[in-house]
This record gives structure tokens, sequence and C-alpha cells, in this order.
């Protein structure tokens, strides 16, 4: 069989966090009861004027400077044409052949490896209402989402694998969460993809027809339907079939994609200027105060992590990544903790709580100061790291003070030498075995009676303190 390559395009859409719509003011907060965030503007009912809502032009600047796109001086917006339920006024206002940034890029890193990502383009539009499938013995829809801000990112078909998709979808929501312009929350739908999938054999230099897949809600869907639609492409290749140009919906739970229609080209939208809008006129002024506006993004964060922190690539990109635990480890290190044990408890004890309770970082029940406080109480050896474990449990389920958990729990550590001593004295009179071993040169066994001295005091005794008088008792024996 023939060796190909896999070529992959993403369209981004991320819903804007502003408060009111992008025409009107409704407001955008998710959830309410059906059609009641809605007014004669999203709806779409005759005579009605919209108004572009300047906060959202605002977001699109923001994050076209922070891809290093250029920004378009002056654009406009178009109405693309087209009937679905979802859409109460059969046609879309988006942006056509002006969008407000285009020509940008990402970087990513896979095994080791820099690559810049191209954005064709970054550009404003509405969202559009909700079907329900499920509420009767047909389809209803809910506008309440109907005129929620969108931005498009459109990427160039850069994409050569499922590793460098997620890593780009990734380094994306990590830069608009930084930017704090989307709650990028994908479960309540603020941020989605379309997939672009196409192969060619290994070496050629035109591209295949492409497929798009719609419905991808998850990142790790993405890079399933990629796979999948790179697999049936080439198998239909072999087998002497020729792919045709479609949008295909995909189906997560059953691992296929399926045909919904032939893929439309632009001029299949009938696009056309909206004339009820008036031109976007970006002049210098407006950007300088949007990049002034600017914070450190995530791979600003990650060199500053490697050079000022000392944390390895790795731990740098896991915490940078994520805009919560970033602001997390900057805030104990304000406070006095150090930065590595911070990212260890970070990405260890801490990570395993919210993937076992399906939580997001931003859902973290206990602040920075509850981290530093507990780092140096282990610090002082007033308690174990053990210990720290318990508390973060406890952080978890009712956050309150580190000192009255652990006041609470009888966690501090026993570091008085004559308390620890009865203990010693009790471990090494009955484990007369692994005191004969560690006479033989088995040093594995001084580990084994240290954590038999921590057992017996319940994991409160100062194990430091276990291990160097255990040594000195069996030194001189």
């Amino acid at each position: 069989m023939m060796d190909y390559e896999t070529i992959i395009g993403l369209e981004v859409h991320a819903e804007l966090s502003t408060k009111t719509k992008i025409y009107c003011n409704c407001t955008t907060e998710f959830g309410g009861e059906v059609n009641t965030h809605t007014c004669p503007i999203c709806t779409g009912q005759p005579g009605v004027l919209p108004v572009l809502n300047k906060k959202v032009v605002d977001y699109a600047i923001k994050v076209g400077l922070a891809t290093d796109c250029s920004i378009t001086p002056l654009g406009k917006q178009d109405r693309k044409n087209y009937f679905y339920p979802d859409l109460p006024k059969a046609y879309q206002i988006s942006q056509f052949d002006l969008p407000i940034c285009t020509n940008g890029k990402v970087e990513i890193e896979v095994d080791g490896l820099k690559k810049d990502i191209g954005l064709t383009r970054i550009h404003i539009e509405e969202d559009a209402g909700k079907l329900l499938h499920e509420a009767v013995d047909g389809t209803l829809v809910d506008y309440n989402r109907g005129g929620v801000p969108l931005i498009e990112i459109v990427s160039e078909p850069d994409l050569r694998s499922e590793e460098e998709t997620r890593e780009f979808l990734n380094q994306l929501k990590a830069i608009l969460e930084y930017l704090e312009v989307s709650d990028c929350k994908m479960q309540e739908g603020s941020l989605r993809c379309d997939v672009n999938v196409s192969v060619r054999p290994k070496g050629q230099k035109e591209l295949g027809t492409r497929t798009e897949m719609k419905n991808v809600n998850s990142f790790s869907a993405a890079c399933r339907a990629i796979k999948y639609e790179a697999a049936r492409q080439i198998e239909a290749l072999e087998d002497g079939e020729v792919i045709s140009q479609e949008t295909r919906r995909w189906d997560d739970d059953k691992g296929k994609s399926f045909t919904m229609r032939s893929k439309e080209d632009s001029h299949d939208y009938r696009y056309f200027p909206d004339p009820d809008l008036v031109a976007i006129s970006i002049d210098e002024q407006w950007i300088k105060r949007i990049h002034d506006e600017l914070p450190e993004l995530p791979r600003a964060k990650v060199e500053r992590y490697i050079k000022i922190y000392n944390l390895s690539d790795y731990d740098a990109g896991q915490v940078a990544g994520n805009k919560a635990m970033a602001d997390m480890l900057d805030e104990a290190v304000k406070l006095g903790a150090s930065a590595k044990f911070t990212c260890n408890w970070l990405l260890g004890d801490i990570s395993k709580i919210l993937n076992d309770k399906n939580m997001e970082a931003s859902e973290i029940p206990f602040t920075a100061r509850h981290i530093a406080d507990m780092i140096s109480l282990i610090d002082k050896k007033t308690i174990s790291n053990t210990a720290g474990k318990k508390v973060i449990d406890e952080l978890f389920d009712s956050p309150r003070s580190v000192e009255q958990i652990v006041k609470e729990k009888g966690l501090a550590q026993i570091s008085d030498e004559a308390a620890l001593l009865s203990v010693v004295d009790e471990v090494l009179k009955n484990n007369e075995k692994s005191i004969a071993d560690y006479k033989k040169g088995k040093t594995n066994a001084l580990g084994f009676l240290v954590g038999q001295a921590m057992r017996l005091s319940k994991g409160k005794g100062n194990p430091q303190m276990f291990n160097d008088m255990i040594k000195r008792k069996l030194d001189s024996l």
C-alpha cells in the first residue's frame, strides 16, 4: 500500500465573553428557560436594526495581536445566506473578504520540535440557535444562543497529525483563556471546531480533496475524528474511489463520520455586505490600546518559568498551558512558596483529584494561600508530605485554613526525639530479621524499618529523624 500524508486544517469557533450579544442588548448568559434571552433583533424580526457591540471588535483585535495577525484597518460585515431552522433570518451576519485579522500563527511543540501553524483569518460573526431533538417527537429550536458573539479562527492546512492538532488546540485555548475573551467551556459549546481532513501520497505537493467534519465537541474527539477520516479516505483511494468534497457529521459514540451534505463553496452562500451595518474602521490608536492590555501569554510564561523558577520544560509547559494553574503557581511563589514544590503539588495530587472529580483547574475550591501555607508547614517539619496529601483532600472537600485542618485531623508531625525513641526501640525489637539483613549489607532494610516506624506512629513521626535514629542504632549494634 502507498504511504499517505494527512493534511489537517481547523475552523475553531469561540464564543466571546461579552455580557450582551453581538447586535443587541440580550444577555449572553448560558442557560435560562428556552427562548427567554431573545428580542426582535436576535430573532430576526422584520424592520429591526442591528448595532455592532464594540467589545466584540476589541476581543477580536486582542486575539489577532496575540497570534501575530495583521489587523484590517477598514472592514465590513456580510450576510452569509443559507436556510436552516436555527437561523431565523435565513442568513448569518459574518465576514467574507475583509475579516478583522489575517495571516497569523500559533507556535506548537511536539516531540521537542517547534512548528508554526498558520492562521488564515480571524473573523467575527453571530452564533446560531440550538436545535432540541429530545424534548418532543420532532425538533424544537432554542434561540437563546442566537446572536451570541463568535470569533472563527481558521488555520492553514499546516497540521499533519492528531498530536499536532491536539497541541494546536491546547495552545489556542490557553491563549483565549489568558486573554479572558472566552471561557472556553466546551461542555457549554463555548469552544468548538470543525475539522477539515484530506490525504495525499507522500511527496505529492498537490492537496487532496478535503472533507469537513462537524459536531466535534472535544479535543480528544477531534483527534479520533481525524484518525478515522484519514483511514476512511486512504481505504477509498486504495479501492480506486474518488473522494467527494462534502460535510460530514462526526458521531463520537460510534467512532464514525456520516455524510450530511455536499460541501458548499463561498459562492454558494451568496455573500454580500450587510446594508444595516456600518464599516469597521480600526485605527492605530485603537490597536495600540488593545496591545497595551495584552497579558503575559503562555509561551512567554513558559520561558519565564524555565529561566526564573528553574522548572523543567515539561513542567513549565504543563502549568503555563492552564491559566488557573499558572495563576495559582505565581501567587503561591509571591507568598513565599517554592516554585518547584508548588508545581509538584499542582501537577501531582491536585491534578489527580481534579481528574477523579472531573473538575477544571478553574474550579479548585481553595487558593494559592492554602498551598503556600501547607508548603510552609512541610518546610518547617510541622507536617509531613503524607500529611500534606491529607490536607489537599480536606481542602477539596471543605476549604478552610491549613492550620485548622492540621489541628482538627491531628496531622502535626512528631519531632520530639524522646517520643520517637520509644517507637524506634519497639520497631527494632520486633524486626530482628531486618536488622540481620542490614548487617549483611542489604541497605533497603533501613527503608523498611523507617516505614514500620511511620506506620507505628500513624504517620505522625518525622521520617528523616526516624531514618537518622534507626541508622545510628543499627550502626552501633
